[in-house]
């Protein structure tokens, strides 16, 4: 998994041109009618090759056969009378429906047939549409539909540059306080708070400059505040715990640093574990919100909203099949950070300047080859020695949700509450027996 990159968007290189002229294979052969020159001991077959890549040729054989002139033959042949029969006719309304359906099956339109006999045209016979007057909108936008949904979100959404003395960088953050407070991705926001430059541009244009509060890289969020603003438009939350696979949501961000753009798609799916790397070798994960809503390099940051308009996940990282530096754009492959577990950490930042997450105390086998999340050690004292997990234990489910690897555990804990207790359920490695293990996660 990659992180939407404003800053590697090299176009793809130009491909090598291909021929799609028809003069190689027209002047292989004489002219209309002309037999051609035969070459002595030549094949009369016929050969033709194409070749692609840095160019296209094209030849033909030698002896190829000659092209005869039907208007040159003088061997007469006499008509055979065709038999009488007697005429059908054809009412206009079908008329004119054959000469329309035949207009469109030959691809050209022959005509325009008009269904008044009288001409108030002035007598040319011609309506000109751009003689005419523009038609106004007359509809307005519905409750819920994304014109409404994005009119109500855009304002509270600003787009992000960061500069450092290495980077620059773009992203896209929500307006969550009337003073100023913005969440984003802390991958868009990173560095610039030894010595960097942060500046916010509105929807309606208006830039300010703003400060970095606090980041975490572990869940990739960060916190700055617009200085100096007071009385601003903000985004209202969701509750990304009763998101639905299929529901419509929007996105909206600034995509290629394209401002106030809004995409629309569905949940995909819901609690993907996905792992980002950073620039720094860092790397997060998050229990991710899957969206076929076009996600680019510069929507990282933005929200993710459903058709009320409330916030239900932050757009924090793409897929990709780019295989260089360059992480493409959207396939259809985005992810979001739920707005339940991003509210809790911006609320963290804010008041703590650092993020803490629920724990089990116990550490993980990375890679091992096993269906679940393998228990490498467990913390003396903590939470899983308590309940009783040992090293060697498998962990299949937490709770109802199925966990196939270790950062689907992490992820999973890491999206309950703090305090919260658990049931896992648990097979031992070495006797593959299965039991069921209740765990009280770390308090905050």
């Amino acid at each position: 998994m990659t992180y939407p990159d404003p800053h590697n968007n090299e176009a793809n290189p130009t491909p090598d041109n291909e021929t799609s002229s028809f003069e190689p294979v027209r002047s292989a052969y004489p002219s209309w009618g002309t037999p051609p020159e035969q070459t002595p001991g030549a094949s009369t077959g016929l050969n033709t090759g194409a070749s692609t890549g840095t160019g296209a040729q094209a030849g033909m054989a030698a002896g190829t056969p000659a092209w005869t002139s039907w208007d040159t033959d003088t061997t007469r042949v006499e008509p055979v009378q065709p038999e009488k029969k007697q005429k059908k006719s054809v009412g206009l309304g079908t008329a004119l429906a054959l000469m329309v359906v035949g207009s469109v099956a030959t691809g050209s339109v022959v005509g325009v047939a008009s269904t008044q006999f009288g001409d108030d045209t002035g007598g040319s016979g011609v309506v000109n549409a751009l003689d005419q007057q523009s038609s106004e909108r007359t509809v307005t936008a519905e409750p819920g539909s994304a014109e409404q949904v994005a009119d109500q979100v855009l304002p509270s959404v600003v787009s992000i540059q960061a500069l450092t003395r290495n980077s620059a960088s773009e992203g896209s953050g929500s307006i969550i306080s009337s003073d100023g407070y913005v969440m984003t991705n802390n991958h868009v926001v990173a560095g610039v708070e030894q010595n960097g430059v942060l500046q916010v541009t509105m929807s309606d244009g208006s830039s300010y400059e703003a400060d970095f509060i606090a980041g975490d890289v572990s869940t990739d969020i960060a916190v700055i505040k617009i200085r100096n603003a007071n009385d601003l438009p903000m985004i209202s939350f969701g509750d990304s715990d009763s998101l639905a696979v299929g529901q419509e949501v929007l996105a909206v961000g600034s995509p290629l640093g394209l401002s106030s753009t809004v995409t629309s798609g569905i949940v995909s799916a819901l609690n993907r574990p996905v792992r980002a790397s950073g620039e720094g070798g860092e790397s997060s994960l998050i229990d991710a919100i899957q969206t076929d809503a076009a996600i680019n390099p510069g929507n990282s940051g933005g929200p993710l909203v459903d058709m009320e308009g409330n916030l239900i996940g932050m757009n924090s990282v793409i897929a990709s099949i780019s295989t260089g530096t360059d992480t493409g754009g959207s396939i259809g492959l985005g992810f979001a950070i739920p707005a339940n577990f991003a509210k809790r950490v911006a609320t963290q930042l804010i008041e703590t300047g650092v993020a803490t997450q629920p724990m089990i105390g116990v550490s993980l086998a990375n890679g091992a080859n096993v269906s679940g999340a393998l228990i490498a050690s467990v913390q003396d004292g903590g939470p899983g020695a308590v309940a009783g997990l040992m090293p060697g234990d498998v962990v299949t489910r937490l709770n109802d949700r199925v966990i196939d690897s270790a950062d689907a555990l992490i992820a999973a804990v890491r999206s309950q509450d703090f305090g919260e207790t658990v049931t896992l359920t648990v097979t031992a490695q070495d006797t593959s027996q299965t039991r069921q293990v209740e765990v009280t996660l770390t308090s905050e």
